[in-house]
C-alpha cells in the first residue's frame, strides 16, 4: 500500500471544523466578550460587535459554503462510483 499524507485524507472534516469554529467565535464568542470589555471599561454597552467574515458583502461565507458543497457533492459522486475511503496507512 502507498502511504497517503494524512491532511490529503482529513481535508474536508477539517474544513468542516474550521468553518463551525469561525462562526462560532464570529457571532458568539467575540459578541459577548465585546459587551464585557465595554462594560468593564466604561460601564456600558455603546457599540455594537460587527461580525469580521460579514465584512465585504460576506464573501467569506459565500467561498466556505461553495468549497463545503462542491466537496460534499464530489464525495458523494466518489461514493456512488464506490470509491472507498482512503486507505488506512501504518
Amino acid at each position: 500500500m502507498a502511504k497517503i499524507d494524512w491532511i490529503k485524507e482529513r481535508w474536508r472534516p477539517m474544513m468542516g471544523w474550521q468553518y463551525m469554529l469561525v462562526c462560532i467565535f464570529d457571532f458568539i464568542v467575540a459578541p459577548i466578550l465585546w459587551s464585557l470589555i465595554q462594560v468593564a471599561g466604561n460601564g456600558t454597552v455603546s457599540n455594537q460587535w460587527q461580525p469580521l467574515t460579514l465584512q465585504g458583502g460576506g464573501f467569506y461565507h459565500i467561498t466556505m459554503a461553495t468549497v463545503l458543497g462542491i466537496t460534499a457533492w464530489s464525495r458523494g459522486q466518489e461514493k456512488l462510483a464506490g470509491v472507498d475511503k482512503v486507505p488506512e496507512t501504518k
